[in-house]
């Protein structure tokens, strides 16, 4: 235990000491991992082949006691739990003068927590994993057809370059937190620049709003510390006391600390830097990574469509005939039509490693059903999934035909066992955001 040494050790005040066995309580609940499914995560790790989406879910921990992961009323319960251990100290501890002890751990406690929490989404930015840039299908997409998440999303999407510093304020606040001296400018940033993410949350109905202001509470807590001193010092331009108080610690527990220290940082900050820009020279994670058919990839127009041999002819509003469809470069197929669509979203960030169950392409997006591909390539067959988890279960069965480096054809029987013919065109179109990067806004290399 450190020996702490201050310029004075005055009693505190009688509420002063109660609002503090409170605020311990609080905080301890909020910052250190005492959750069982905390563990159950951490036993659950393959440590031998650990990635990057490993150590990012360690580093977004939250209490949580409803299954909505985004919602107050955990804070709630953690307030209530937090009164009743106040009532029960104040009871069984009315002697004590201060808490000066208490007080330098629990802020330690809560730099390193802080530290982790913006680290852990700062390096998915400083190396834009993020948010990706558009897929085809999105560029061809209605903006009304968007929801306002994912607009903000794609927004930072295009712009590697600001991404990344985002991402790097966000790495630098968080090392400024591991040193005791520098801990206060890191919070108030971390303030200043969480704030926005805040707002952003909650402008754009997105799914991250708690968890940002837990981390703004966190830091208000640690800035407040030498709050007064600043506003004396630079709002009224009064002579200040520095904060003399210093941690002594002998020379076993200083090795014990340093160690304690270096590790954090080896894991959180080198390990974790490193595996996450590993995968961001393998691709962003957001898209799968299976290849779709070579050389297919594009914007179709759909010239022709027949169901059970009826012709149907164009149509802006007809809930059968295809519009349009696009082939990623990957094993994704989505085809816009009238056929409405229950929009699945994912409003918070989720880090998924299985091609399968890879949502973002389509999470916040309407206007269009986005389907994953097998390819039988002997009899030219495809077989479509729905990715979409409000249609599961439904499956396309299609035979395609090259007809030309710009025609395809499609047969076979669609979600209802039906059978169509529909005859695609491939539209030559340019994209201004592809253009862009010819010229002076080219994409960020790391």
């Amino acid at each position: 235990m450190a020996n702490l040494q201050s310029s004075s050790y005055a009693s505190w005040k009688e509420y002063e000491k109660v609002l503090f066995r409170f605020l311990f309580i609080y905080f301890i609940l909020q910052a250190v991992p005492l959750d069982w499914k905390y563990y159950q995560q951490v036993f659950s790790i393959n440590w031998l082949n650990l990635g990057f989406d490993d150590i990012f879910n360690l580093s977004k921990y939250s209490p949580q006691f409803f299954p909505e992961n985004q919602t107050f009323a955990n804070w709630g319960i953690i307030a209530v739990l937090a009164l009743i251990g106040t009532v029960i100290w104040s009871f069984f501890d009315k002697e004590k003068k201060e808490y000066n002890n208490l007080y330098y751990w629990l802020r330690v406690i809560l730099r390193y927590r802080l530290a982790i929490g913006v680290i852990g989404y700062g390096m998915i930015k400083l190396f834009p994993l993020q948010s990706p840039y558009p897929s085809l299908s999105s560029l061809n997409t209605n903006y009304g057809d968007i929801s306002a998440w994912k607009i903000f999303s794609l927004s930072l999407g295009i712009v590697p370059n600001y991404q990344s510093f985002l991402g790097g304020v966000e790495v630098l606040t968080g090392l400024l937190l591991f040193n005791r001296k520098t801990a206060s400018i890191g919070a108030f940033l971390i303030i200043v620049f969480t704030g926005n993410v805040f707002i952003s949350n909650l402008a754009y109905e997105g799914g991250e709003y708690v968890y940002s202001f837990y981390l703004i509470v966190i830091a208000l807590f640690i800035f407040q510390y030498d709050a007064v001193r600043l506003y004396n010092l630079i709002g009224l331009e009064r002579p200040t006391e520095p904060n003399r108080f210093k941690p002594q610690f002998s020379s076993k527990n200083n090795s014990i600390r340093i160690v304690v220290k270096m590790v954090f940082l080896f894991f959180f900050v080198f390990l974790y830097g490193y595996k996450t820009y590993s995968s961001y020279k393998k691709g962003n994670y957001h898209y799968p990574t299976a290849i779709g058919i070579a050389g297919i990839s594009g914007l179709y127009n759909v010239s022709e469509f027949e169901l059970n041999g009826v012709k149907h002819p164009y149509s802006t509003t007809d809930p059968i005939r295809w519009k349009d469809v696009v082939f990623e470069k990957w094993n994704t197929i989505s085809i816009r039509s009238k056929r409405p669509v229950k929009i699945e979203s994912s409003i918070t960030e989720e880090i998924i490693m299985e091609d399968t169950d890879r949502n973002y392409e389509l999470s916040g997006s309407g206007g269009r059903h986005y389907y994953r591909y097998e390819v039988d390539s002997t009899v030219k067959k495809l077989t479509l999934y729905n990715k979409n988890k409000r249609y599961a279960g439904e499956v396309l069965s299609l035979y395609y035909t090259r007809l030309n480096d710009s025609t395809l054809v499609l047969q076979g029987l669609n979600e209802t066992h039906d059978s169509i013919k529909v005859v695609l065109q491939k539209i030559n179109k340019k994209y201004l955001l592809k253009e862009a990067e010819i010229g002076r806004r080219g994409k960020l290399v790391l």
